[in-house]
């Protein structure tokens, strides 16, 4: 296990982070997902740590707060000190009837962080993030409900979660101009299957000095190594596979050329395809931590061999030639224009010209 600074800042994380999407047992939205009683919590927890995790996310919408309920108990329970692990939640989502039980405004983010460190049981998370962009509240109303929720000691740093690139850069200007708290992450959906970050999100973290969190790196299962040309059934998290996260936007003449591609990768080193398909993940300098979620310890294993797959340079030139993004403007002016400036990249990354 490799461990990675989050972002700009002091915090180390595991390179794989513990998802905790799986625990516990509620009816609703996450039904499908999760289900995990306590003892099957612990036992992957202690797994995960003992494979050298020491990151766990989790959200207080997940199995209606029973998920956190089980992420703390399963720390107590395994015997993990709390200084050991470093903990992720997530609040945004509605949690109640009441019109404001749901967004970012500072009266839902202080309720919800004293009811989820309340079911972690915990005087602080390591990390609040918000789950989502809210375009009923201000953003400078969130990050000061955000830079207040750190001051008093309930949350260390701060991210967001399926924010655009310049909903980010906004936000960390209004933070530096009025000297608030600045994000520290931003947990997105990437994938070999689903690149779209590297537009415009990539070249905002490296400005903006922000870590990235991987949320569903194997396509909600299509890259599980259960799926083929042939194979007609799929095991996931159904996120994207069932109609959630990017379940339109898929190319499937992709998804089964990088299968194909990457079987005598995974085949070579005795591993899972989705060991291949992580491992890839893992390359990507940007990138802090790959959130990794199971219902089964063989399911973790595979997650978990991840971090000792080393691909070669011609298996990443591969696996990125099957997997590239379609030229889109601007980005196709960009590589025309930048080299002729002098330079590679707006960093650049080679000397000027001799005049």
């Amino acid at each position: 296990m490799r461990y990675n600074h989050l972002g700009n800042t002091g915090l180390i994380v595991s390179e794989l982070c513990l998802g905790a999407m799986t625990f516990g047992k509620a009816p609703g939205r996450f039904a499908h997902i999760a289900g995990l009683g306590q003892d099957e919590v612990n036992a992957l927890v202690k797994q995960a740590f003992d494979g050298g995790i020491n990151f766990i996310d989790t959200a207080n919408v997940y199995s209606d707060g029973l998920s956190e309920v089980a992420t703390g108990q399963a720390l107590r329970d395994v015997g993990i000190k709390r200084s050991d692990a470093i903990l992720a939640t997530k609040a945004y989502a509605r949690m109640g009837t009441e019109v404001n039980a749901a967004g970012s405004s500072r009266k839902h983010l202080m309720d919800e962080i004293d009811a989820s460190l309340k079911r972690l049981n915990t005087d602080y998370v390591d990390l609040y993030q918000v789950h989502g962009w809210d375009p009923e509240t201000p953003v400078e109303e969130t990050l000061r409900a955000l830079d207040d929720i750190v001051r008093s000691g309930r949350a260390r740093y701060v991210g967001v979660s399926n924010w655009s690139a310049w909903m980010v850069a906004k936000g960390q200007g209004v933070a530096v101009a009025r000297g608030l708290e600045r994000i520290a992450s931003i947990q997105s959906y990437y994938t070999l299957v689903g690149r779209d970050l590297e537009r415009e999100i990539v070249p905002m973290m490296a400005s903006e000095g922000v870590g990235l969190m991987v949320w569903s790196p194997l396509a909600g299962g299509l890259l599980s190594g259960k799926y083929s040309r042939t194979a007609t059934g799929v095991e996931g998290d159904g996120r994207v596979t069932k109609g959630g996260g990017a379940g339109g936007h898929i190319d499937m003449d992709m998804v089964y050329s990088l299968i194909d591609a990457m079987r005598p990768m995974a085949e070579s080193r005795g591993v899972g395809i989705a060991s291949i398909a992580l491992a890839w993940l893992l390359r990507r300098p940007f990138v802090s931590s790959v959130i990794v979620g199971a219902t089964r310890p063989d399911q973790l294993v595979q997650n978990l061999t991840a971090s000792d797959v080393e691909l070669t340079s011609e298996d990443v030139a591969t696996l990125d030639a099957v997997s590239a993004l379609k030229p889109e403007y601007p980005q196709w002016m960009f590589v025309n224009q930048w080299p002729r400036r002098g330079g590679a990249s707006p960093r650049r990354s080679a000397p000027l010209p001799a005049a």
